[in-house]
């Protein structure tokens, strides 16, 4: 059974009729590789063998310089439509459904082989694609043109007798198949009898058939999603939704090192022709405390504690160097920007960047990202290698720079390349650092060090609430004696900072929306910026909107608001980084853990309890 495609969502057909791509894609992987498939079940993404790789299909932004196109994997099944398209319920294994005009048809499943195999997790740097005949006598043909250096040339062709092998300049990718080898290296249609099965990964010989090796993996990882999911402590309402954004923010996790990655992709614009073009294939210690808060409220801490690996050994890796704010999946903490040039860009509108130069700057909200993200492990008893103290002594150190730095300019939040001043929210976040620590500290009964830490988080508090009051506007502010907003002040009650009830926090609230409500939807600032104003809506703004709006006794408002967050969607349940208010397009990386966070945020939030439901 698969799971139903959500009624309302904006579907991207319009654009698709007009040849232009579009974010209406699948994400399938197995938290070492992924990849993103389009609706006619092309693989248009696929960094390999990791997140952060070349990726050897990248037709999602255009190569350029080729007269054959390159740097996809599909299956051509000519005169035929996508009717369906949907996940698996339950599940990270994406199926596909085309029929011809004559009624022939087939079924496309993709999926990245993730179980548990002689006591250990088995997650490969494998795609298995699986192509069935539904019906009638359907003739395709397969094309595997993997690209190379970042679009620059295609793959060099390695044939063996029952597979290929394509080699670029870094690790080759293997495509065993129970196909005609020649049938796919000459992309010659054939009559599918029964099933093709093709295993794409590692350079290394096939232990069985391709077709019983393919339905072994498929088995095995569909009862592993089903169980991972079953552990999750859901709201009563939008079930799928969460679901679905908790599987995605799981699949953006690296468990060899426990990085967790901001999305996928690189260069997808945040607005049409803006050039905020940007790499966010990376770990931003800012957005895996997002993504390990949210999978902590469900009650998979898995990803916490593979985190906590990650998060200490970049403190031990640091020593006394200045904590970055984003660091590769490698902990790799030189990430120097350049650009790809044989990649034209989404639709074209390039540069296509690698790498970020984000990890060169000051951002000081790190320091309690990095401490927030670490305060759960000392609480939760059910972990088998709980924190110990030598953990919190390495998260005082993180304590003692947020003192330090707390009212000391910085690129902020929004990563402002162009000016430095004292952010508002990096304050609220080395408060946070403080004050998690007291709490951590009292917790490991650490008293004289818990009342050092509370008093360091009630002087900041109070500087805070001095600076960044702007009497005038009956709002905080996003900079210590400013007058713009931002919208991550929306989360003070969120962080704790203030109560919910606060009438400064309420003031703040409604004179955010004034300012920055564009529709249904809020922009995170709407000053000039080094690309100008912003044109689009970051998504998880319009989310941190509607869970302020809960907090402060407007609950049917929020849900409203949250419905129509939903019905932008694409048709899997998925979401990017921006949206264009007016037409609901969404822009910006693909999958955004930080929208899809968001999701889980509000539902959460806004749900009726499980014992009021019946």
């Amino acid at each position: 059974m698969a799971e139903s495609a959500n009624q309302g969502l904006a579907t991207p057909a319009t654009l698709e009729g007009m040849g232009m791509t579009t974010l209406d894609l699948g994400l399938v992987g197995n938290c070492r590789t992924s990849a993103l498939i389009n609706r006619d079940a092309a693989i248009v993404w696929w960094c390999y063998p990791y997140f952060d790789s070349d990726p050897i299909c990248c037709s999602l932004l255009e190569p350029a310089q080729h007269t054959v196109p390159t740097g996809f994997i599909d299956v051509q099944f000519d005169g035929a439509e996508l009717v369906d398209q949907q996940y698996e319920r339950n599940s990270a294994i994406l199926a596909s459904r085309f029929v011809d005009e004559a009624g022939n048809s087939i079924e496309i499943i993709d999926f990245a082989p993730r179980f548990y195999l002689h006591g250990r997790m088995f997650s490969p740097s494998m795609l298995v694609r699986i192509i069935r005949r539904t019906a009638g006598r359907p003739r395709i043909a397969i094309r595997v043109r993997p690209a190379v250096d970042y679009g620059a040339s295609a793959a060099e062709v390695r044939c063996g007798a029952h597979h290929l092998s394509y080699v670029g300049s870094s690790q080759a990718m293997r495509l065993t198949t129970d196909a005609s080898v020649i049938a796919i290296t000459d992309e010659r249609p054939f009559f599918l009898q029964d099933s093709v099965t093709l295993l794409m990964g590692p350079d290394q010989t096939v232990d069985g058939t391709p077709s019983e090796v393919g339905r072994s993996f498929y088995e095995n990882t569909r009862k592993y999603w089903h169980r991972w999911v079953r552990n999750l402590a859901v709201p009563f309402e939008w079930q799928d939704v969460v679901i679905r954004s908790a599987i995605t923010l799981k699949l953006n996790a690296f468990d060899d090192t426990g990085a967790i990655v901001a999305a996928v992709t690189t260069s997808i614009p945040e607005a049409p022709h803006s050039g905020r073009n940007w790499d966010y294939r990376y770990c931003w210690l800012r957005d895996a405390y997002f993504v390990v808060n949210a999978l902590n409220s469900l009650g998979a801490t898995g990803t916490m504690e593979r985190y906590l690996g990650y998060i200490f050994n970049i403190i031990a890796d640091t020593r006394d160097a200045p904590l970055q704010p984003v660091y590769s999946i490698r902990r790799e903490a030189a990430l120097d920007e350049r650009v790809a040039p044989a990649l034209a860009g989404y639709r074209g509108m390039g540069p296509v960047r690698v790498g970020n130069l984000a990890y060169h700057q000051i951002q000081n909200d790190v320091f309690g990202a990095a401490v927030m993200a670490s305060t759960h492990a000392f609480f939760d008893n059910r972990l088998e290698r709980p924190p110990d103290m030598r953990m919190f002594h390495d998260l005082e150190r993180l304590g003692e720079q947020a003192v330090k730095n707390y009212n000391v300019p910085d690129a902020g939040i929004w990563e402002l390349r162009g000016a430095k001043r004292i952010h508002t929210f990096s304050s609220i976040m080395c408060w946070a650092a403080c004050d998690r620590l007291a709490s951590i500290a009292i917790r490991l009964k650490l008293h004289e060090r818990g009342a050092v830490w509370t008093a360091h988080a009630q002087q900041i508090h109070q500087v805070i609430c001095d600076a960044a009051w702007n009497e005038e506007l009956g709002s905080f502010v996003s900079t210590f004696g400013g007058e713009r907003l931002d919208a991550s002040l929306l989360l003070m009650a969120e962080f704790q900072f203030l109560a919910p009830d606060d009438p400064r926090f309420v003031g703040t609230v409604n004179v955010i929306e004034k300012h920055l409500r564009r529709g249904d939807y809020l922009l995170r600032y709407d000053e000039e910026d080094d690309f100008g104003l912003p044109e689009t809506a970051f998504l998880v703004c319009t989310l941190w909107w509607i869970i302020a709006l809960a907090q402060i006794g407007q609950k049917e408002r929020a849900r409203d608001l949250f419905e129509q967050v939903l019905a932008k969607r694409n048709h899997l349940g998925l979401l990017s980084e921006d949206v264009v208010p007016g037409s609901g397009e969404q822009w910006g990386n693909f999958p955004q853990t930080y929208s899809m966070v968001g999701l889980i945020q509000c539902a959460a939030r806004l749900s009726i309890s499980w014992n009021d439901a019946y």
